[in-house]
């Protein structure tokens, strides 16, 4: 073998056991003790985690007159660091465009940029005859199994009920999944431009503009039509109590409705818009942070099941010369936050340290789920044999503070400075290769592939 692990707490979605893990060719060989090769790994005293998947980032993103900080090649990087070995970012589809130069576009961005392995949705924002009868069944066999919908961001991206029904009735067909942005587009449209028009432009008006009740209507439409259709669904960035109670109550119906959250709905609240100095802009999101107590739900659904996934939704954009851009109204801020880098740490110390959730299930939301649900499985999101050795060693015990110092996501701040978390990645492997050791890149830019994903059976 060309590479063996050892010593190492072998931790899966389903088990924790002492094990080896024997590695030929970019695959795991072999799963015992006392495993012999070339070279050898001792994992004494950590984990051993399959490498984490996030499948929900927005890297060299064009958005209101700018482009989010990171792009392939830092964000890619940054990911690698906190332990994450595969991302899915979009490729979104212009008015007027197709499905097909919009994959493109970004294949080519990420073209040798890219250090870890990755894959595309496609963002429909444009539902013509040729998109719904050819384009999206030549995308599933082009290897993206999953497109997004915004029903939100009226006049860009925004589509309406019949488009978003025709997308689930197609996706049922050729075996995809279609992912939401669930917030009402009309309503939000509606108070912005409301709120502006009476001078009320500080960061605290952007909440106020994209209130929880315009997710919980859009997210429980969204189900209704998935169900009209009889097709599964994936609610992305949900940040209330109230659209998870949407959520939950399909899936005690029965229905495929599947969920999301990110840290940021998990760590602030609506409190963070009001601070001095603009400093509030550094959290303008959409869905934007909720009022205090809406978290404690969040957690809770994570650890029942009714959550199936912790993405990031990354989208970083520098104070200075890019979310100052709305400093005189918010509805000109950039919308986005880091946080590729830390979802791995975060989710870690906050769930599995505090007993919020066991560490199986921590695996099972950063890695497993992720890839069972994206089509990735058995590939990525596990250890056992055959499949790609993306391996991350843990060490428990070791505390790093997540400030900008120590991290290296291309934004001049961290939402997470404050926070010291203890136990972080000191070794990340990707198909056997090392790429991340004690805290610095080692791999190859550009040698992350792209991954063409299979049909979804939910």
């Amino acid at each position: 073998m060309d590479t063996v692990v050892t010593n190492g707490t072998v931790v899966t979605a389903t088990e924790t056991y002492q094990a080896d893990i024997g590695i030929e060719k970019g695959k795991i060989v072999a799963l015992g003790r006392g495993l012999g090769g070339v070279e050898t790994i001792d994992a004494q005293g950590n984990y051993v985690f399959p490498g984490a998947i996030d499948v929900h980032t927005h890297f060299e993103l064009p958005a209101m007159g700018t482009v989010s900080a990171d792009d392939f090649e830092t964000g890619s990087i940054a990911a690698a660091c906190g332990g994450t070995t595969t991302f899915i970012d979009f490729a979104d589809q212009a008015k007027g465009g197709t499905l097909h130069r919009a994959l493109e576009v970004r294949m080519e961005r990420a073209q040798g940029k890219a250090a870890i392995d990755y894959g595309l949705h496609v963002a429909i924002g444009d539902m013509t005859e040729e998109v719904t009868n050819v384009e999206m069944a030549e995308m599933v066999e082009q290897g993206v199994a999953s497109f997004k919908l915004y029903m939100a961001y009226k006049g860009a991206y925004m589509v309406d009920d019949e488009a978003l029904l025709k997308s689930l009735l197609k996706a049922k067909e050729l075996g995809a999944l279609i992912m939401v942005h669930a917030e009402n587009g009309d309503l939000l449209h509606y108070l912005i431009n409301k709120h502006v028009a009476e001078g009320k432009k500080e960061p605290i008006w952007h909440a106020r503009s994209h209130p929880p009740e315009a997710e919980a209507e859009a997210v429980g439409r969204a189900i209704i039509l998935a169900a009209l259709a009889g097709a599964p669904i994936y609610i992305a960035h949900v940040s209330t109590a109230q659209a998870l109670e949407k959520v939950q109550e399909a899936r005690d119906r029965g229905q495929p409705v599947l969920a999301e959250t990110c840290p940021q709905y998990l760590f602030f609240n609506t409190e963070h818009y009001k601070l001095p100095d603009f400093e509030g802009a550094k959290y303008v999101i959409s869905p934007p942070l909720r009022d205090k107590g809406n978290a404690d739900f969040l957690w809770k659904g994570l650890a029942s099941g009714d959550l199936q996934v912790v993405s990031t939704d990354h989208c970083p954009f520098n104070f200075v010369g890019q979310k100052d851009l709305g400093r005189d109204d918010f509805s000109k801020i950039p919308s986005g936050m880091p946080g590729v880098e830390t979802r791995v740490p975060l989710l870690y110390h906050f769930g599995v340290n505090e007993g919020r959730f066991s560490i199986n299930r921590f695996v099972e939301l950063v890695s497993t789920n992720p890839a069972r649900l994206f089509g990735l499985a058995p590939q990525k999101g596990t250890i056992s044999i055959g499949a790609d050795a993306d391996l991350v060693i843990f060490d428990p015990q070791k505390e790093v503070r997540l400030s900008v110092e120590n991290l290296h996501m291309n934004v001049d701040h961290s939402p997470y400075d404050h926070i010291t978390v203890r136990g972080y990645p000191v070794l990340v492997m990707q198909r056997g290769k090392i790429i991340v050791k004690e805290g610095q890149f080692v791999g190859e830019v550009g040698a992350g592939q792209f991954l063409k994903r299979k049909r979804i059976e939910i």
